[in-house]
């Protein structure tokens, strides 16, 4: 056995390990949206989808750029650490765990010493690093947030920076997030819609995290934010307003608008188009991205301590069976020592690294 496939089988069989009962998610077979209708992620993922659309020469080569960095550099694959959680869950609550990434050198060091894509951040975290960094690993800025200091606490995204902030910074792409289903999200989306097509005007490339937000969404039996109907919507609108990458939590559940009684669906969505396993309901969120020819990014989630290396690496494996483009993990890596927190993101991009781990 050569070196490469000794390598190759010693790595499946680590995340085999690590996926422990879940290995099984490494040998479902997909029969609701067959993968042959989806548009995948390759080293030739710029020239294959993005070519034909409408976005600015600049814009494609930001994207490839993007798909340029990193470990996983040439695969059409991504991993993107995001860091706004200063605003977004206060800073204390993310810092405080490790106290050095009060300091936003060492959110950049992370990124670029992990094998990240790309780091995702705010307007102060890269605007204080830009001319050491940005040339070095693609910044992502992150124009709008939730801040949570009002009270009683509101749920809300406000803009924090300008489109041409980013741009004079040197950054690669924008990002932004909308609560869909809340209302304010009929503000939210104008506004997104309108810096989009201003980043796209000066060749930055748009990722929009298409979040849920809505208290109706969460009935006595259920919480139906994750579902995979409302959150396949809600990417639908989100390549809609010309997002490049969607961002997206994983799936837990489905049905939400049958459950919650409101909206239109069609029996087939539940039927035939998804089905219980969550690689199925995820290659439905992925379907409502143009089947794929905008990226679909999953959240890494919450660090939840001993079990976040199995829960990342879980994740991994359902994205890029499913069909997705990669990971987007935050908290799980900087709330712990920087060795670890490497490692955690090296697991995670190990996963689309591995010939072995197909597209259901």
């Amino acid at each position: 056995m050569s070196s490469a496939i000794a390598n190759v089988a010693s790595n499946l069989d680590r995340i085999e390990a690590i996926l422990g009962d879940d290995a099984a998610l490494l040998r479902h077979q997909c029969t609701t949206i067959s993968r042959d209708l989806l548009h995948l992620p390759g080293p030739d993922f710029i020239d294959r989808v993005f070519a034909m659309t409408d976005r600015p020469p600049r814009v494609l080569g930001a994207l490839q750029q993007l798909f340029d960095a990193g470990r996983l550099a040439g695969t059409g694959y991504v991993s993107i650490l995001p860091v706004d959680q200063g605003i977004e869950h206060s800073a204390g609550a993310s810092f405080a765990p490790n106290p050095a990434y009060f300091d936003p050198e060492n959110i950049v060091t992370l990124a670029l010493e992990g094998g990240c894509n790309a780091v995702a951040s705010t307007l102060g975290v890269l605007g204080s690093v830009a001319r050491r960094y940005a040339h070095k690993i693609p910044f992502i800025l992150k124009f709008n947030h939730n801040e949570f200091i009002s009270y009683p606490n509101t749920y809300d995204q406000i803009r924090f920076a300008s489109i041409r902030q980013g741009f004079d910074m040197g950054a690669a792409g924008v990002g932004a997030t909308i609560y869909f289903g809340s209302e304010e999200s009929k503000r939210q989306l104008q506004e997104v819609a309108e810096m989009f097509q201003q980043a796209h005007e000066l060749g930055m490339f748009t990722v929009l995290w298409c979040y849920l937000r809505n208290p109706a969404f969460k009935t006595k039996d259920k919480d139906y934010h994750l579902a995979a109907d409302l959150t396949g919507q809600a990417n639908h609108l989100g390549v809609t307003l010309g997002a490049d990458i969607i961002k997206q939590k994983l799936p837990e559940t489905n049905g939400g608008f049958t459950a919650v009684n409101f909206g239109k669906t069609h029996k087939a969505v539940y039927a035939l188009l998804s089905s219980d396993n969550p690689i199925d309901l995820t290659r439905y969120q992925l379907a409502n991205c143009y089947m794929g020819r905008a990226g679909l990014i999953n959240s890494g989630g919450a660090s939840a301590g001993e079990g976040d290396l199995k829960d990342a690496v879980k994740t991994a494996v359902i994205n890029k069976r499913a069909g997705g483009m990669g990971l987007i993990s935050g908290r799980k890596a900087f709330q712990r020592p920087v060795a670890e927190g490497i490692a955690l993101l090296n697991a995670i991009q190990d996963v689309y690294l591995s010939s072995e781990i197909t597209i259901a």
